[in-house]
């Protein structure tokens, strides 16, 4: 009857499903289809997002965490972020570090980010994730020599968010070494993306394209609740990062930044954010899922939550205090820290990379 017998976790929880009384016939005939590998639509996507506390909703997730199992494994990857620039030369609608943005202003010198690296990569990290705005102090050359020395020292997977970036530097920044690169579409509406973001919409597209190309694990990503946008709006970036071959995804909700064009707009739903985790597992099952700081920014215990809910990645903040307090992309931005993050997984009953364990061994905290 199914297709898809190497997946046992989600042959299970399907069965469940289908023998429920409480789900709806819409739910039980999206659970065959994910089994049985059949790609879901536009509408079902819709119509997934739009859950609220109900029993599909719990089947949603149970599925979600399902195929995570059966595709990824039960490890949650711990992933380390140095923000190392606000400066910015775009001015996005919602972001609080935009060029118009009066705020303080730092750039950390190249040997100070490897060295923060370096430092990171001792408790195990499973990514080292350069972060900043887009900021062309850094040039191609100064960014190659920066990711090749903390490859040298560390050994660790290193990641880029900064930015756009001509297609030959992409191709550059890999052969230094970076293997990861987020670059989040944010919205495949093309209108909304010019109304907030203040930049060409096709050539971000192109470049999200170009770094699947490229043979990066590529990583794009939407922001829930947006002015104007719709769960079909939603369910579009999410078919859209599974058509063109992204590998993971930063999804998080929209929160308003004083100082901004949006201040008074109001924050993304954390429950449709929770919903586009499990959409995307589903559509998506071998992708890298973070449950994002944004989303622990409305409630901590919402980031955690994220876990229910499909996602396989967590970020933890090595950015010295000195400049993570100014490094302000939006208001009340939690402070995700390494040694409280691992505890509260471990309490959770999470099971974490062998490199991370081992540095919490080494130091006697486990």
């Amino acid at each position: 009857m199914y297709a898809n017998y190497l997946n046992p976790e989600t042959f299970k929880e399907t069965e469940r499903i289908l023998k429920s009384d409480d789900v709806s016939d819409a739910m039980k005939k999206i659970s065959e289809k994910v089994l049985m590998g059949t790609t879901l639509s536009r509408g079902e996507f819709v119509y997934l997002l739009g859950l609220k506390d109900s029993p599909d909703r719990k089947a949603l997730f149970r599925l979600a965490n399902a195929v995570r199992h059966d595709n990824v494994g039960e490890t949650v990857f711990v992933k380390g972020i140095i923000e190392f620039s606000n400066y910015c030369k775009r001015d996005c609608a919602y972001c609080g570090i935009g060029a118009s943005c009066k705020i303080k202003r730092y750039r950390m010198r190249p040997d100070e980010i490897v060295k923060v690296a370096i430092d990171s990569a001792k408790h195990g990290i499973d990514t080292i994730i350069l972060q900043s705005g887009e900021d062309p102090f850094y040039t191609t050359d100064v960014l190659i020599d920066i990711i090749k020395k903390i490859r040298n020292h560390t050994r660790r997977p290193v990641s880029l968010s900064i930015g756009e970036r001509t297609p030959k530097e992409l191709e550059l920044f890999k052969k230094a070494g970076a293997s990861k690169y987020l670059l989040k579409q944010e919205t495949v509406n093309s209108r909304i993306f010019k109304s907030v973001h203040g930049s060409d919409y096709e050539v971000r597209i192109s470049l999200l394209k170009a770094l699947v190309k490229l043979g990066y694990i590529a990583g794009g990503g939407d922001i829930i609740g947006l002015p104007g946008q719709t769960l079909g709006d939603i369910a579009d970036d999410i078919i859209f990062m599974r058509d063109i071959g992204v590998k993971m995804a930063g999804i998080g909700p929209f929160i308003p930044t004083q100082n901004t064009p949006l201040e008074n707009y109001p924050s993304g739903s954390a429950d449709v954010t929770l919903n586009a985790y499990a959409c995307t597992r589903l559509a998506i099952p071998t992708i890298f899922l973070p449950t994002t700081t944004a989303l622990g920014t409305l409630d901590p215990g919402l980031q955690y939550k994220g876990f229910e809910a499909g996602c396989n990645v967590i970020m933890v903040n090595f950015t010295p205090d000195k400049y993570r307090q100014v490094y302000r992309i939006y208001d009340n931005k939690r402070k995700v820290e390494f040694y409280e993050t691992v505890q509260e997984l471990l309490k959770r009953g999470k099971k974490l990379s062998f490199s991370v364990m081992k540095s919490l061994k080494e130091e006697e905290l486990v």
